[in-house]
């Protein structure tokens, strides 16, 4: 048995050193309780840019370029030491940590944020690095397309785990190259939430016989900053909550064994059976004996792209 953690907690919204000394503590906090694997929500670090589902397109342009100015000041550079606080307190705590950031590129533009999932291992090193492919609808004057890069499954002390962030889940062939690496742990930080969502994730547990962890957002008016412009016609006064979380953790049979935890804040905390990742495919393993490499086969171009490249 494996202790593994969702937090789903609100950072401070585009505040990043604010946001990462939370984190420090509250991994310091749930490793504390046991917690072996823990896992952070979609962009938690500076927080999710709820506001692009309540802007105009095109007619809010000066809170557009103001917040995305602010969002870009905060994201993680991670030819940088932002995140060394929260490496060191995974090496410390020996423990791994998954989590959600906006990523400032640093090696083109340097101006590009990417919607971007990490994994630190408990040696306090970030040891897999994946960025969303497609971001959805408006998220995509937010956030660059990534690649396939990171579509790895690493062997952590508590399994193989890999993620997908929010609806790269309802892409199968992204699904399916991490079935076919082995996955035991499949882990979803997500924006999204409600009843389809969790539908969804039962889905993914029964099709590819591993634990799935869906780590949500939930995020209530109080947690935007007091000069957030334009705060009261984006969320008036009289509404709490701007999304409700709805984190839950389901089993290789697609049961759901914790959660969902809705319009609440705090973690979830408990203990699960790695094995039966692998003894669930008897009857059906979608990468193995279920597969038809005769008919069908996936190639995936892991190589991280640029627009440029330069040659001696």
């Amino acid at each position: 048995m494996k202790q593994i953690a969702i937090i789903q907690e609100s950072p401070y919204v585009l505040d990043k050193e604010r946001t990462i000394k939370k984190a420090v503590d509250i991994i310091n906090s749930v490793s504390d309780k046991g917690a072996e694997l823990i896992v952070f929500p979609e962009a938690f670090i500076p927080g999710y840019p709820a506001w692009i589902w309540r802007l105009r397109p095109g007619g809010d342009w000066g809170i557009s370029e103001e917040l995305h100015v602010r969002l870009l000041k905060n994201s993680i550079d991670l030819s940088s030491d932002d995140l060394r606080p929260m490496l060191d307190a995974a090496k410390d705590k020996n423990v791994t940590v998954v989590c959600g950031i906006n990523e400032r590129d640093n090696a083109n533009s340097h101006s590009t944020i990417y919607n971007s999932v990490i994994t630190i291992d408990t040696q306090g090193q970030i040891v897999n690095h994946h960025r969303k492919l497609v971001p959805t609808n408006p998220e995509r004057m937010v956030w660059g397309f990534g690649d396939g890069h990171g579509l790895n499954v690493i062997d952590t002390p508590v399994g193989r785990i890999g993620s997908l962030i929010c609806w790269e889940n309802y892409m199968p062939l992204a699904r399916f190259s991490l079935y076919s690496q082995g996955i035991e742990i499949y882990i979803a930080p997500t924006y999204d939430s409600g009843e389809a969502w969790i539908g969804t994730m039962q889905h993914i547990a029964r099709e590819g016989k591993c634990w799935v962890l869906s780590c949500g957002v939930a995020l209530e008016r109080k947690d935007l900053p007091t000069d957030f412009p334009n705060l009261d016609e984006l969320y008036p006064a009289d509404e709490k909550w701007i999304n409700s979380g709805d984190s839950i953790v389901v089993s290789p049979s697609g049961e759901i064994v914790s959660g969902p935890l809705s319009k609440d804040k705090g973690y979830i905390i408990m203990d699960i059976d790695v094995e039966l990742a692998s003894s669930s495919k008897r009857a059906l393993d979608v990468a193995g004996h279920y597969s038809r490499p005769d008919v069908f086969t996936l190639q995936v171009d892991k190589s991280r792209k640029s627009a440029t490249y330069f040659k001696n």
